[in-house]
């Protein structure tokens, strides 16, 4: 059921997986962890972290506006995406997720034949201190771990800081449209 992107012709990896704690570059002590459909009180951290987000780092326009956007956006994508969190001090503080690209939801349960998008988000107060590539590496390593080989991403093509970052761990451009650049990644299942 593969879609018609181009991914790599080599896979990309090894990436660390879940639970991983860092310090990132001021200091701060940061726990990575994977969330299954937001259980345990995860969607309540991650709905707080959405609200204190600044909308003008909003892109392709995600994360949503407003609490009750927020919580039906996460609601929404969460039955069948893949979640990966960054805390601080027990507050969210990232989030990456990955979410099937297909509208068949038996299709979810073979990973390696559908095609994931990915979407990360950090609060402003935590960009710039490596946290986005620890988030992002730690959920293609929960990623491989489960089974899942192909993901992609679209990013605005002015937004050098993210298309550096998806760069460093492997994703490779596979085409432009208007505003957008379209990446991909091809994970390799051995892990």
């Amino acid at each position: 059921m593969s879609g018609s992107r181009q991914y790599p012709d080599d896979p990309s990896g090894p990436f660390p997986a879940p639970p991983t704690t860092i310090e990132d570059r001021e200091d701060r002590p940061i726990e990575i962890r994977a969330v299954g459909s937001f259980a345990e009180g995860a969607l309540e951290d991650v709905v707080e972290m959405y609200l204190a987000f600044d909308p003008a780092d909003r892109a392709q326009g995600i994360p949503p506006t407003g609490e009750s956007r927020i919580r039906n956006w996460l609601e929404t994508i969460g039955e069948d995406s893949v979640n990966v969190v960054a805390s601080h001090d027990g507050d969210a503080v990232g989030h990456a997720m990955l979410v099937p690209d297909t509208d068949d939801p038996s299709a979810i349960e073979d990973n390696a034949e559908i095609e994931w998008e990915l979407a990360i988000f950090v609060l402003q107060a935590y960009q710039q201190a490596g946290i986005g590539t620890v988030l992002l590496e730690n959920l293609l390593g929960h990623a491989v771990e489960i089974g899942i080989e192909r993901v992609w991403l679209t990013v605005e093509r002015w937004n050098n800081p993210a298309i550096a970052l998806y760069e460093r761990v492997g994703f490779e451009s596979t085409g432009t449209e208007s505003f957008e650049q379209e990446m991909a990644i091809l994970l390799d299942p051995e892990g």
